[in-house]
């Protein structure tokens, strides 16, 4: 039997950044027109592979071939463009540009005189993004994009190099349910057209939903490779942790009958956003905001932070009614915040771990305006022992933390100041399955202690630990229901959908 040759076969790749063994004689091999998934824990080799995959890091050891032949030399961009492409969980798009500028950044047409020709650019735009389905106007400037949008653009601008195997990175990180789905159709139809995907996501559920194999890496090895509809769940997730998938069975208390509200939304307004909303949250309550990113949920919560200044209506925090679209106002009434994007809103990079993770509380960790720097290392020390966070120490930059390990020090900030209200928005996007089970932990030992939670997300594992989880729709809460909802009501819920109609 004649075994057809793979879109592309990593073997052997061993990769060392100094002492760091990033990856340890671990491969992949893609077969055509498959989605291929690779998962693993932050730290487990992924990205680095990916590096090795796309031309940008040479392996210090092993081979990498597409369709049966040696990969190109580092230095000939353009070979490796033909041959894969990887969509970030960054976008590369250029928002200045328009998409047309963005698709063909540096290969414009040129007429008489060498000057470009923009007529004849646009046409091409154009041209590619109907072969590929994508409905965007090729005029448009990039940042009017949303990041469903940027994603296709991606696609299609890597198709017009001629690359037919596609490296997907989170892609679904920052898209709702009604984009994901739009998305997983899409991979579908390029596949028919003779796309290779590779699909990387910390997402379980979206590899059983999309993919057909999947390869398992940790700590820098290949440790499986596997049928999807053959890997039951519990041994994918033993075999990305190294153990037996963990006992989730026992729950927490909830909230004291008699517990008092540290959060009271009364007839919350914002146009264009959300319409007469009002809920309250009990001291060691958890209460999930659940819904379609465009559904208001994550204008709610961050008004209630501070970041958004409703149109009417109150917010009262723990008894007492901050200023309203005053973030400073709202961590002195006693908020705790998990923004939606670490990346643009949670940390400053070039900062170290302790600077990023005190940053809510400067009063404590001097006089007169003043930082003593033993006081901030020794508070954020406590943060690292206490969030687990793996690093050498509190100097380290937090861009040299994984994903996972980056959101462990955004969650520190917000419980440094003893927040009486926790909110948190998508706390548990792009991180693996182990710290995500991790901060859901802390979640719930911050909720028995007392604070508050808010949690406004469309992931169900998010929404599992919540005591009620009040529904989100087109900018009114349509629904509240009590812990032990069933996925296929809660979902339909968010989309709008009544099962019992």
């Amino acid at each position: 039997m004649v075994t057809a040759t793979p879109v592309v076969e990593a073997t052997g790749i061993t990769k060392r950044f100094g002492s760091t063994v990033a990856l340890d004689g671990a491969g992949i091999r893609i077969e055509a027109g498959q989605t291929h998934a690779l998962v693993g824990r932050n730290g487990a080799g992924k990205s680095t592979l990916v590096s090795v995959l796309t031309g940008l890091q040479a392996a210090d050891e092993g081979e990498v071939r597409f369709g049966g032949e040696p990969a190109p030399r580092l230095a000939d961009r353009d070979a490796w463009r033909r041959r894969v492409a990887c969509v970030y969980q960054k976008s590369t798009i250029i928002p200045e540009l328009t998409v047309a500028e963005n698709l063909y950044l540096n290969r414009h047409d040129r007429g008489r005189g060498g000057l470009i020709s923009w007529r004849t650019t646009r046409e091409r735009a154009r041209e590619l993004l109907e072969t590929w389905s994508v409905d965007v106007d090729v005029r448009a400037p990039a940042r009017e994009l949303d990041v469903e949008q940027r994603q296709f653009v991606e696609i299609a601008r890597a198709l017009s190099f001629g690359a037919r195997f596609i490296i997907l990175d989170e892609p679904t990180a920052q898209l709702d349910a009604a984009a994901i789905s739009r998305l997983f159709s899409r991979i579908t139809d390029l596949q028919r057209q003779g796309v290779t995907f590779l699909f990387i996501s910390h997402h379980l559920q979206e590899i059983y939903e999309i993919c057909d194999t999947v390869t398992v890496f940790r700590d820098a090895r290949h440790i499986l490779t596997a049928a999807v509809d053959e890997l039951p769940r519990g041994e994918l997730v033993a075999a990305m942790t190294g153990e037996a998938p963990a006992d989730t069975g026992v729950r927490r208390r909830g909230p004291a009958p008699d517990a008092a509200h540290v959060l009271d939304v009364a007839g919350l307004s914002l146009p264009g956003s959300y319409d007469d909303v009002s809920f309250r949250v009990r001291a060691g309550e958890i209460v999930g905001l659940a819904g379609a990113a465009s559904s208001g949920r994550i204008e709610i919560a961050e008004t209630v932070v501070g970041l958004r200044t409703a149109a009417g209506g109150t917010v009262e925090i723990a008894g007492t009614r901050p200023r309203p679209g005053s973030v400073p106002a709202a961590l002195a009434a006693g908020v705790g915040f998990v923004p939606q994007d670490r990346h643009h809103q949670g940390l400053v990079p070039g900062m170290s771990i302790a600077d990023n993770g005190t940053l809510t509380i400067p009063e404590r960790l001097g006089r007169a305006g003043f930082i003593d720097g033993r006081r901030r290392d020794g508070f954020a020390e406590a943060m690292i022992d206490g969030l687990a966070i793996k690093a050498p120490g509190p100097g380290l930059p937090v861009s040299g933390l994984s994903g996972g390990n980056q959101q462990k020090v955004v969650m520190a900030r917000a419980l440094a100041n003893d927040p009486a209200l926790l909110v948190l928005v998508n706390p548990t996007a792009g991180v693996d399955v182990r710290s995500k089970e991790f901060l859901l932990g802390k979640v719930e030992e911050v909720a028995e202690s007392g604070t508050g939670v808010l949690v406004a997300s469309d992931e169900l594992d998010d929404l599992r630990l919540c005591d009620r989880v009040l529904v989100v729709f087109q900018g009114r809460v349509v629904a509240e229901t009590a812990r032990g909802w069933h996925d296929h009501r809660l979902v339909a819920a968010m989309e709008g959908v009544d099962l019992d109609v």
